[in-house]
């Protein structure tokens, strides 16, 4: 189970991402949510059916709705590389205020608590798919989904906590 909880500091851990002028960059998740409310999106898998046109997507379309209720960032994690992750952002045509960030060997998901082991499919280990609100490093709401469901981190369900 999740070792996260509301009321507690987001753990460090250093994830990849490229970069606005397209540099590979380790950085750490404090460095991105210090001092803001963000929320962290831990998916199963870039280029997934239900994380690409639902639970992303869903974050993408009402990014205005967060953003009234105070979001600044939204952070996607996901148990890919950072090149995987820069593909799967250059889907979408609007994620200026969205981090796509690669943990490729899962060890800050691990951290999270949130690893999902689908190897029984073919997929190894993953993350659990769950949405975070976190303000200044303390996650103020906590919704995370049981193995790959999606019926509680849906951004419908974040902005109804907000």
């Amino acid at each position: 189970m999740p070792s996260i909880a509301v009321g507690e500091m987001l753990p460090d851990g250093t994830l990849t991402y490229f970069n606005e002028i397209g540099n590979l960059k380790p950085v750490s998740i404090h460095a991105l949510a210090a001092g803001k409310k963000v929320v962290v999106l831990g998916v199963v898998g870039a280029f997934t059916p239900r994380c690409s046109w639902l639970h992303v997507q869903g974050f993408i379309d009402r990014y205005e709705e967060l953003k009234a209720k105070g979001i600044e960032d939204i952070l996607v994690i996901s148990v890919n590389d950072a090149f995987t992750m820069k593909a799967w952002k250059s889907w979408y045509p609007d994620t200026k205020n969205m981090k796509f960030l690669g943990d490729g060997s899962a060890k800050y998901t691990y951290t999270l608590g949130m690893e999902l082991d689908l190897s029984n499919n073919g997929l190894g280990v993953r993350s659990r798919r769950y949405a975070l609100v976190v303000d200044d490093l303390e996650i103020v709401i906590a919704k995370v989904e049981s193995g790959g469901d999606y019926t509680v981190a849906r951004v419908f369900d974040i902005l109804a906590a907000l």
